[in-house]
């Protein structure tokens, strides 16, 4: 996929953008912060979405909290 750092959500769906800004995740730091979980309870975020986050959050030898 090869996001940078700022980008990872780029490459997501309008609605689960929204849900990660209207969270105040715009990095894929703070994204490691949360369970898939908690990610999937925002509103707009769905399971589609979830691989893209995990291969981005690869990348940068991260990964969601468990």
């Amino acid at each position: 996929m090869s996001t940078s750092k700022g980008d990872f959500l780029s490459v997501l769906s309008a609605p689960a953008r929204r849900a990660l800004e209207n969270n105040g995740i715009t990095s894929l730091k703070k994204l490691a912060e949360y369970s898939e979980k908690e990610i999937l309870e925002f509103h707009g975020m769905g399971p589609a979405s979830m691989p893209k986050l995990r291969a981005a959050l690869a990348e940068e030898g991260l990964s969601f909290k468990n």
